[in-house]
């Protein structure tokens, strides 16, 4: 008879406790679907559930809730202009702005300004999603602000600190996963549904990370099986060591952008055209020849095999990993949508990322300094963040309609200005100076500014290049509104390409993206 051994029944064990916490889970938000069904006509009661279930990142299991009372809502805020007071009218303007309902600022919240700490947050929270031309919101951001300022230094230090998260992470301006530790440690309160939410937020975070971390090891590991990872399979390790190999930084895109837990395929597939967005932009800005790199953007740009002949080894490695990466993505799309866009991301997307990449290599190459107009213009392309919505329009597959095809081709406003806000946030000088690797040839819209606006100090500089951020920020916004074209999932994921930004860019003093490696830690 053979011996057996505790671990032996450990496989079986650890598979029984898991079906029993997916058992607990799943209950749990059974329980508090309850609560959002039973919360009646309360509207500022309505409003703190989902206010809370979105920054707790739990909002995903709830959206037919959400949608029924942002509707109920939405009629009484359309019906009257009388509201009780300044917190329940900016918190009901901002879930409803965000959640994609136009509602107007006039006759909302003018003449309703008072001393109330919380109503001023909330009026804070609301002025982010203000749009070209509301004045009224832009007033009552800077009066807001002013006042919450000058609260910081209260003597509530707890007060202080989430006044403090307030003005420094708005919550349209966050990523919810990213804030919702902080959030939850400041969640409080004496009515039973707090309890029961947070209770949900606590074991959906650690159901969340469970499936990030089997993400990571494909996308990061060697498998059992000895397969090397698809780094490696491409040959990119071996040819392009001057590369950067940051498989996690590239897959923290994904996983900051698609949250829901469901898209798992989604994010694995986004992370590969992001690593090449990063690997292509090295062999611009590090290691090509001019000559080299009018080549290697012939090459692309032809699609051809007689013309990736004349290429450097790992330029023709490269082109493989592109060409093969390309495939195996319009194969998936085909599989699972019916629509094949090879012939897109071929002629098109690529194409045009490297042409962009080609015109700043030119102009280094001559010591030419654009105007910040015909900078930005090009910027925006070269930011690569067309290549990569555009793989992530077709890897969701929503409203894949031919209209929207061509309207997702054309570079419409809400990736033009996620891209713009990334471009921006990527030339205030930190990350250009201090990114690991990076000492080649690489221009900035500071640069381009400061050369056509002699006598400009730098800090007048970044002042500027935060208003502009600050000014596509309003577009973004109005993009997301009605008419839009394109679903839900895809228009949030833009905004989160835009939230992530400042997270990606923002190097301290000893080259580290600490806020970002910190939310990797805990994420993961």
């Amino acid at each position: 008879m053979a011996d057996f051994h505790f671990f032996n029944f450990l496989p079986l064990t650890v598979f029984l406790l898991h079906n029993e916490f997916q058992m607990e889970h799943a209950k749990k938000v059974e329980e508090v679907r309850s609560v959002l069904k039973e919360v009646g006509e309360d509207t500022l009661k309505a409003l703190l559930m989902i206010d809370a279930v979105q920054r707790l990142g739990i909002d995903y299991h709830f959206h037919g809730e959400i949608e029924a009372v942002l509707e109920r809502l939405y009629t009484k805020f359309n019906m009257s202009d009388c509201h009780n007071d300044l917190y329940e009218i900016a918190l009901g303007f901002r879930l409803l702005r965000q959640e994609g309902y136009y509602v107007s600022a006039e006759g909302k919240v003018q003449g309703k300004i008072n001393q109330d700490i919380e109503g001023l947050m909330g009026l804070y929270e609301a002025s982010q999603l203000s749009i070209k031309g509301e004045d009224i919101l832009e007033e009552m951001s800077n009066f807001s602000r002013q006042l919450l300022n000058a609260w910081n230094t209260n003597d509530d230090q707890s007060q202080a600190r989430i006044v403090r998260n307030t003005l420094g992470h708005p919550h349209h301006k966050s990523l919810a996963r990213f804030m919702a530790k902080s959030f939850l440690s400041d969640f409080q309160g004496t009515e039973g549904w707090i309890n029961v939410f947070k209770e949900l937020a606590k074991m959906d975070f650690n159901l969340v990370k469970s499936i990030h971390q089997k993400e990571i090891r494909q996308v990061s590991k060697t498998k059992k099986s000895g397969n090397q990872r698809w780094w490696k399979d491409l040959g990119l390790a071996k040819e392009l060591k001057f590369a950067r190999n940051q498989p996690l930084k590239w897959y923290m895109w994904p996983l900051a952008v698609l949250p829901h837990p469901i898209l798992s395929k989604q994010r694995v597939e986004l992370k590969k055209p992001i690593s090449l967005v990063y690997i292509i932009d090295d062999i611009f800005d590090v290691h090509g020849t001019l000559d080299e790199l009018n080549l290697f953007t012939e090459a692309v740009n032809r699609w051809e095999y007689e013309a990736v002949e004349p290429l450097l080894d790992y330029m023709k490695t490269c082109f493989g990993a592109l060409n093969g990466i390309t495939n195996e993505i319009s194969s998936k799309v085909y599989k699972d949508y019916g629509w094949n866009p090879y012939i897109l991301f071929e002629n098109r997307y690529w194409a045009i990322l490297c042409n962009a990449f080609m015109v700043e290599a030119r102009w280094f190459s001559v010591g030419h300094v654009p105007k910040t107009d015909e900078y930005l213009k090009n910027g925006i392309i070269s930011s690569g963040v067309h290549v990569v919505l555009v793989h992530m329009f077709f890897l969701l597959g929503h409203g894949l309609t031919k209209r929207n095809v061509d309207i997702v081709d054309d570079f419409p406003g809400i990736i033009s200005s996620t891209a713009t806000i990334l471009r921006l946030w990527d030339d205030l000088g930190s990350a250009k100076m201090q990114d690991e690797n990076q000492e080649g040839h690489d221009g900035s819209y500071l640069d381009c500014y400061m050369k056509e606006n002699p006598g400009t100090s730098i800090e007048n500089a970044r002042c500027h290049v935060m208003h502009s951020i600050s000014e596509t920020w309003k577009l973004l916004n109005r993009q997301c509104l009605p008419p839009n074209p394109f679903s839900s999932c895809f228009t949030k994921a833009c905004l989160n390409v835009a939230r992530m930004v400042p997270l990606m860019y923002s190097y301290d003093g000893n080259q580290c993206l600490q806020n970002l490696e910190e939310n990797m830690k805990s994420l993961v």
